[in-house]
């Protein structure tokens, strides 16, 4: 049985899965305390965490969200997507997700309905200690997509 449940205290005990889709520790903590956080668990498991801000006037971003590697491709991500979208649909109308330029987690999101927003350029190389790669390929630029909410 798959449950999905929020986080109030003690975000932290989950840095291990956080640190999946955020390389970098300080990075987190800029939006970790600030943030709605839930994860996933099935059989009392846990699979797959999140994170999430309200970025004003009905916006709300995904900051985070990761799967433990040997469980990705099984759905655990795509049904986290789905949870915030129906769970923040009466105070959302657009909701944001920033990524690296991967093809990987690009197609994922374009496969839960996602758009392409914009891009800041050089974000990772301005604001990380080391270079991030992902798929043999450093990344430079955040990609925003974003995906509107009916209410």
């Amino acid at each position: 049985m798959i449950n999905i449940y929020p986080i109030f205290y003690n975000k932290k005990q989950y840095l291990d899965l956080l640190l999946l889709a955020d390389e970098q520790e300080s990075m987190i903590d800029r939006y970790l305390k600030r943030g709605d956080m839930f994860v996933l668990a099935e059989n009392n498991e846990i699979k797959a965490s999140c994170v999430i801000t309200e970025e004003g006037k009905g916006i709300y971003e995904i900051k985070n969200i990761a799967v433990y590697p040997q469980l990705q491709r099984q759905g655990y991500g795509k049904k986290l997507i789905f949870f915030l979208l129906k769970h923040y649909k009466a105070r959302c109308h657009t909701m944001l997700v920033g990524t690296g330029d991967s093809p990987i987690t690009i197609a994922f999101y374009k496969n839960c309905g996602f758009v392409y927003s914009h891009r800041i350029p050089n974000f990772f190389t301005d604001n990380y200690e080391h270079p991030i790669f992902e798929a043999g390929k450093q990344l430079k630029d955040m990609i925003y997509l974003n995906i509107s909410i009916s209410k």
